[in-house]
């Protein structure tokens, strides 16, 4: 819509979402999908990398992969008490953390193999 306003003159203007939140979990529908919105949003490759970890446990399991992504904050003890955290799917929601997380649960699907993760190559 900008582009028809402005004759394609201006850029669309991105947001650093980055200060937004402090955590991002996107749809893992491929690794093509990881790319192209962590390049429209302008995302690095360190607020990616949960994404592509999870694609590469878990594979393609449609939306609900956002939720094993937020495994992956949680066992890798990233989020803290009063923590962001914007999931981006087939939809958004955005969860405040009112714990910090420390505790391993019994039942994350991370408990396994956490420490084998980030892998070297993607």
């Amino acid at each position: 819509m900008s582009t028809i306003l402005s004759q394609g003159k201006f850029k669309p203007v991105v947001p650093d979402y980055t200060t937004a939140f402090e955590h991002l979990c996107i749809h893992t529908g491929g690794k093509a999908v990881i790319e192209q919105v962590g390049r429209v949003l302008k995302l690095n490759d360190e607020v990616t990398k949960p994404a592509r970890m999870t694609l590469n446990r878990f594979g393609n399991t449609s939306s609900n992969l956002v939720f094993y992504e937020l495994a992956y904050f949680e066992a890798k003890k990233r989020v803290k008490k009063g923590d962001r955290m914007w999931m981006i799917a087939f939809g958004s929601l955005v969860w405040k953390w009112i714990q910090d997380s420390t505790d391993q649960d019994s039942d994350n699907p991370w408990n396994d193999c956490i420490d084998n993760y980030p892998l070297k190559a993607w």
